[in-house]
């Protein structure tokens, strides 16, 4: 068993949790659907999806809050599948915060210490609001905090009895965009100094990116791809995590042959070349697949220079948003794409009815199965 410095510090057990052929039935419904991974020692772990994705049952399971049809669910090797939700080193933090509005911050924090029977609580309780930096709003109600501050009383009070895994079910969800942010960098902070592990289900992609250091795509009760944001978002392994996990441009085509390293395909009255390596399928049909931001847009008859990938259309509209211009181009066959082109040059910018070509890089290209699934060595 591993412990993190800021973990030491602060009494924190940092261990492994593992869920193992985790199934969820509601009569017919299959709402978790035999669910196998594990969420390593210290790490702050994402499970993201769509409503009805299986992601908040998943972590019901593990609170203790829904029993499982099947599987188990193991901390350090211990069984906690049978455990009753109190008896769980696992504390939840919920998006409505459900703090006692009677209570002051002090005595919300200490609460669960007090239930414990344990009588000297201040040393502990003024460490953790030392920690989520709400030190001197000790004697506050929770009616006279702000939103943000509301929710890090919350989360001091779920890691004060020092859970193995602190889960956090849509903690921000009731919050505004700039407090949010703010937010997703101060959970992150948090979760660096007690090292404990983090379990935060949420359907905001970037606030899975922003916070997670693993981020498990879910859909229909099973996990559609896992791993690092960057590596999840540069090559989605399957057409729901690409449309889901950002903004994708797809066009259908047909694998002709290789050429090296290369797939090359045929479609839409285009040719593209891109890395086997980031195709999850090599032969037949496929999704030629680019990210928005990788783009760029000429005027027609520009010069886009040799080995690009390319597609011919019209621009519909053109939004200025500071950073970049975000173009809407309808494709010579009738698919829309999105660009984003970051502002570089003082020159004017394209505008709606311009005949233009978007080229890219092949290497940012990804090939995806047209069914949706992904290959069995994804």
């Amino acid at each position: 068993m591993s412990m993190s410095s800021g973990s030491a510090s602060l009494g924190f057990e940092v261990k492994d949790l593992e869920l193992i052929n985790l199934t969820k039935r509601f009569a017919d419904f299959v709402a978790v659907d035999d669910l196998t991974l594990t969420i390593p020692a210290g790490s702050f772990f994402a499970l993201l999806g769509p409503s009805g994705c299986g992601k908040t049952t998943t972590l019901r399971m593990v609170a203790g809050l829904e029993d499982p049809t099947e599987g188990q669910i193991l901390l350090g090797g211990d069984d906690l599948t049978r455990l009753k939700a109190y008896q769980r080193p696992v504390n939840t933090v919920f998006q409505s915060y459900a703090l006692f509005p009677h209570l002051d911050v002090f005595e919300n924090v200490a609460f669960g210490l007090r239930r414990r029977g344990i009588k000297d609580v201040s040393a502990a309780v003024t460490a953790m609001l030392e920690l989520v930096e709400l030190g001197n709003l000790a004697r506050r109600k929770p009616g006279q905090l702000s939103g943000g501050q509301q929710q890090r009383v919350a989360v001091a009070r779920a890691l004060i009895n020092h859970p193995g895994v602190l889960l956090l079910d849509e903690p921000l969800g009731a919050l505004d965009l700039k407090l949010r942010r703010q937010m997703q960098l101060e959970l992150k902070r948090i979760q660096t100094e007690v090292g404990t592990s983090f379990v935060h289900v949420t359907h905001d992609q970037e606030e899975a990116m922003t916070m997670a250091d693993t981020v498990a795509v879910m859909n229909q009760g099973r996990i559609e791809q896992m791993g690092a944001p960057v590596d999840i978002y540069d090559l989605p392994r399957t057409r729901f995590v690409a449309t889901f996990l950002g903004q994708s441009n797809e066009v259908s085509g047909r694998v002709t042959g290789t050429s090296g390293g290369d797939l090359l395909i045929e479609g839409a009255g285009s040719r593209f070349t891109l890395p086997v390596t980031r195709s999850a399928v090599d032969t037949g049909d496929i999704l030629v697949g680019v990210r928005p931001e990788k783009l760029s847009i000429s005027a027609q008859g520009s010069d886009i220079g040799d080995d690009v990938n390319y597609v011919t259309g019209k621009v519909t509209d053109a939004s200025f948003t500071g950073v970049s211009t975000q173009y809407l181009v309808m494709t010579s066959w009738g698919g829309e794409w999105m660009v984003f082109e970051q502002n570089r040059s003082l020159g004017g910018t394209l505008r709606p009815g311009d005949e233009v070509t978007v080229h890219w890089r092949p290497e940012h290209t990804f090939g995806l199965a047209v069914d949706g699934s992904a290959a069995e060595s994804a």
